[in-house]
């Protein structure tokens, strides 16, 4: 089979490694922003309040997340939402985008634990199924979640007993390969049709996404796996693919000229492009921890700022991770 695929079955077949809920942060196999602190979250709902006070979307408008794994980032955002700007709660839609019924159950089952029913929650099983007139759209590390082909010098993987061999040709994956100008490495599949579902589900919106990446593309591949906090590079001599198959994630460093192109071909334009930790600081991270510490013990206060430290710090997730927002149509509403 070739290694699109193979990577698909790996994470998303019927035993995938998505398909079920799997521990992220000290207990897991890697950290998240989300699982680093609840600022991410709340940075991310203070930016939101910013798009209707600005007058980008209406009080009523569709926060949607893609991909939630088990809430905890959309309830972050609520939570802060609630803080914030608490009336909003009453107007705001709040959907999550999840193909997978055990993951929707707790997702539902945990935020309605947090919350109860002071948020109105639904879920659909793809962006195909929303038709909303405004929206915010967001998601974390989904973009090197899509399966990809491995390129290497004008040939793509294929994959027999989790052996790569590297023997067929596609036209289109050439192409692109040429046009990020890789003779080696990996090239997505989906951003395309990704963008051109967002695109329909909202007439306007915003949507903004953290990865890791960078805009040009890397010279060499960067497919790697994690299990436990460790990290396999995919070529690895002596590496038990068979092993780690489905039980360990298996990911790759995005190329945001991709992703860019993608949603630009789609009619939906990039509004910025920056490192996370320049994005949070902008989007007002520091405003709310300078809340906090007016509002909070001070051992609590302590407590949040070193996770919140490990957002921005750029030997962990500040730099490395970078958030790329987009928008389509640009009306005002005040």
């Amino acid at each position: 089979m070739r290694f699109s695929q193979y990577m698909h079955e790996w994470l998303y077949g019927d035993t995938g490694y998505y398909t079920r809920y799997n521990a992220i942060g000290k207990e897991g196999d890697f950290y998240t922003a989300v699982s680093s602190s609840k600022f991410f979250g709340g940075t991310i709902a203070k930016h939101i309040i910013a798009l209707i006070d600005e007058g980008f979307l209406p009080g009523d408008a569709t926060v949607c997340e893609i991909g939630a794994h088990h809430g905890y980032l959309m309830a972050d955002i609520i939570e802060f939402l609630h803080t914030l700007r608490p009336e909003l709660l009453e107007t705001l839609r709040f959907v999550i985008v999840e193909r997978f019924d055990a993951l929707q159950e707790q997702q539902r089952h945990y935020l309605q634990e947090c919350f109860g029913d002071a948020m109105h929650l639904q879920h659909v099983r793809a962006l195909e199924e929303l038709h909303v007139k405004h929206a915010f759209f967001f998601a974390n590390e989904i973009f090197d979640a899509f399966a990809c082909e491995l390129f290497y010098k004008g040939n793509i993987a294929t994959v027999r007993n989790h052996e790569i061999v590297f023997e067929e040709k596609d036209a289109i994956i050439t192409e692109l390969a040429a046009r990020y100008h890789k003779d080696r490495g990996e090239i997505a599949v989906g951003y395309e049709a990704f963008a051109v579902a967002m695109a329909g589900a909202a007439e306007q919106f915003e949507f903004m996404s953290f990865d890791y990446g960078e805009m040009l593309a890397r010279p060499d591949f960067s497919i790697r796996i994690y299990q436990h906090h460790k990290t396999f590079p995919f070529f690895e001599e002596g590496l038990p693919r068979a092993t780690l198959y489905a039980t360990s994630d298996i990911t790759y460093d995005v190329t945001f000229a991709h992703v860019k192109d993608a949603f630009e071909a789609a009619g939906i334009s990039m509004v910025a492009f920056q490192a996370q930790m320049t994005a949070l600081i902008e989007m007002g991270l520091l405003d709310l921890l300078q809340m906090l510490q007016q509002h909070a013990d001070e051992n609590i206060y302590k407590q949040e700022l070193e996770k919140a430290k490990m957002l921005i710090m750029p030997e962990f997730l500040g730099e490395r991770f970078k958030m790329i927002r987009f928008r389509k149509d640009q009306p005002s509403f005040k």
